[in-house]
């Protein structure tokens, strides 16, 4: 045996910890250049974790924290549950919400990574979201199912889908029937299936060099030194308690004052510990919002990653420091089956994370962050249509926003939202109208919009696109029509969204906010993506900021002096005395 305490110093142990990252990033790299969809290969909407041998999250590369936090652990248990005996070769397709997945449309593979003695050391996980998993609507996000048969998509609970590097083509026969766009699908599911084999060679080579006593070594002392970091950051933190809210919209199946969402958290610097309480939730819906197990996990940790320093390792370790309680049959909780999870990324997700962070924010200056804005505008939706004969299905990222105020920045502008944090990539226009039969008119900010704050929310975006042949169905959940994004400590709400259809004639036709509308050839989708809140009271924040954001053209010189207090010369620059006068003012 490897004497693995004199080998593992802080510099090996940084050593390792960037090659299983460089190892994820690998996997990412590969299904990023292989996929079909443009919402793989533009958009960027997928993962890739790997796990120990005993399904504990280890390395996450630059994935969606709402996909990898909690659920791949889950997965992996399934994995094993299911199929006591794993060998190499092997290979599992895993999507089922009630067994760890985040929602059907996350086709996730899963290759156990066995050495050359046959045992298993780790496992490695792609999750890719898909243009089309099959659904009863040409969409991956069905807002008004009222259960999972309604839905319609496939369900595979961690099914072998690969033996000895083998498929099993009676599973890739049965996808191919009930997708709509077959090729698609497969070369996303080759892509998916890369990445992970890639993940498999590099960490059987990792293996084979280093000795698989030392990682297992470095496992352990990685997550010790990670939970360590996280409870000198709760430490630090003040004690308290604090319960927040968050109203997701009325949609089918909701209440007609909508969903509103309770978390509870409490901060216990004494035990190093955070916990949050969500069992005082609305039971499930009859519709395709809620929750599934690992998103009601990951959605309130989201929320607490984004309110303590950033540095702080997302792992198993750190994991130890946070508890979050659930209860079965609840909106934010574990759902049963045949309860629909279609939705379960995004909105009541965002509802959940977005309040764990406001109250955070509340325990003291300097912490938290404001809401984010809400999804999911037409502008990410889903687009459907026949294009010379043959149809095509993909989720669009034409223009969204929404970043929430921090206590040191201004909302993050391709935020998408909370549980996204950036990683997915707002599509490349050009390329879009390339692979799609779509003319997008316009994209671009949308002037005081931001939740005004010390640190201001992102501006809305605006967005305007049609088919360029027949016409085309855009599929969307949008939520912030009603309730917008909150502001933390002083902090103003950010503008809310909203939906049109522009009319042949020019005209402007409100749209539901959860639709699947029709655009003809000779009319447009009008898509408004909701402002990000802001963080302090407006008159706290740099007139410097104030004056920038009037030179850009992100607000106008009256909202500089109403709601900021902030005069500006007739060149746009600050007028100090003025300024001072205006804020006296207001202080009064």
């Amino acid at each position: 045996m490897t004497d693995t305490a004199a080998i593992l110093d802080g510099s090996r142990l940084a050593v390792l910890t960037a090659r299983f990252e460089g190892i994820a990033r690998k996997m990412a790299n590969t299904l990023h250049r292989t996929g079909r969809s443009g919402i793989l290969t533009i958009a960027r909407d997928f993962s890739c974790v790997v796990l120990t041998a005993e399904h504990e999250l280890l390395a996450t590369a630059e994935s969606l924290p709402i996909h990898v936090l909690r659920g791949p652990d889950v997965m992996a248990r399934t994995m094993a549950e299911n199929h006591p005996v794993l060998r190499r070769g092997d290979a599992f397709l895993h999507n089922s919400p009630y067994h760890g997945c985040t929602h059907p449309a996350d086709h996730s593979i899963l290759v156990p990574v066995i050495d050359d003695a046959g045992v298993h050391r780790f496992t490695v996980l792609a999750k890719a979201h898909q243009a089309d998993c099959g659904n009863a609507l040409p969409t991956t996000y069905m807002g008004a199912a009222r259960d999972v048969y309604a839905e319609g998509a496939l369900i595979f609970p961690a099914v072998k889908i690969q033996e000895d590097y083998a498929h099993n083509m009676d599973i890739v026969r049965m996808c191919r029937l009930r997708i709509r766009v077959p090729d698609q699908w497969w070369g996303d599911y080759l892509a998916t299936l890369g990445a992970a084999r890639v993940g498999e060679r590099e960490i059987l080579a990792l293996g084979r060099e280093i000795g698989w006593d030392v990682l297992a070594a470095y496992t352990r002392q990685w997550f010790d030194y990670s939970e360590k970091r996280m409870a000198d950051v709760i430490r630090a933190m003040p004690a308290g308690r604090v319960t927040r809210t968050s109203t997701h919209d009325p949609f089918p199946g909701t209440a007609a004052e909508g969903v509103t969402i309770k978390a509870t958290v409490a901060v216990k610097p004494a035990e190093a510990l955070i916990e949050v309480d969500m069992t005082d939730n609305p039971d499930s819906l009859p519709n395709g919002l809620n929750l599934s197990e690992a998103t009601a996990l990951s959605a309130p940790m989201v929320g607490i990653f984004n309110s303590i320093d950033h540095t702080v390792p997302k792992n198993a370790g750190s994991f130890r420091r946070i508890r979050v309680h659930l209860r079965e049959g609840c909106v934010v909780g574990r759902p049963r089956h045949p309860t629909s999870c279609s939705v379960a990324t995004t909105n009541i997700a965002d509802r959940v994370a977005n309040p764990v962070q406001c109250a955070i924010a509340e325990l003291a200056d300097g912490l938290g962050q404001a809401e984010t804005g809400a999804l999911i505008p037409p502008s990410c939706g889903v687009v459907s249509g026949v294009h010379h004969g043959v149809p095509y299905v993909n989720e669009v990222y034409l223009g969204c926003t929404g970043g929430a105020g921090t206590p040191f920045t201004d909302g993050w502008l391709t935020i998408l939202h909370v549980g996204n944090a950036g990683m997915c990539y707002q599509d490349s226009i050009e390329i879009d109208e390339l692979r799609h039969p779509i003319f997008v008119h316009a994209r671009r900010l949308m002037p005081d919009t931001e939740g005004a704050g010390r640190f201001r929310g992102a501006l809305g975006a605006y967005s305007e696109f049609s088919p360029t042949e027949g016409e085309m169905t855009v599929a969307y959940v949008s939520d912030g029509n009603v309730n917008a994004a909150a502001g933390v400590r002083g902090g103003l709400s950010g503008a809310l969204s909203a939906q049109f259809r522009r009319r042949a004639d020019g005209s402007l036709e409100p749209v539901p906010a959860c639709a699947e509308v029709v655009i003809a050839a000779d009319e447009a989708m009008v898509s408004i993506s909701c402002g990000g809140g802001g963080y302090g009271r407006p008159h706290e924040r740099d007139p410097e900021r104030v004056a920038h954001d009037v030179r850009e053209g992100w607000i106008d010189r009256a909202r500089a002096e109403a709601v900021y207090g902030v005069a500006l010369a007739a060149d746009l620059t600050v007028d100090p005395a003025a300024t001072q006068r205006l804020r006296a003012g207001a202080e009064r």
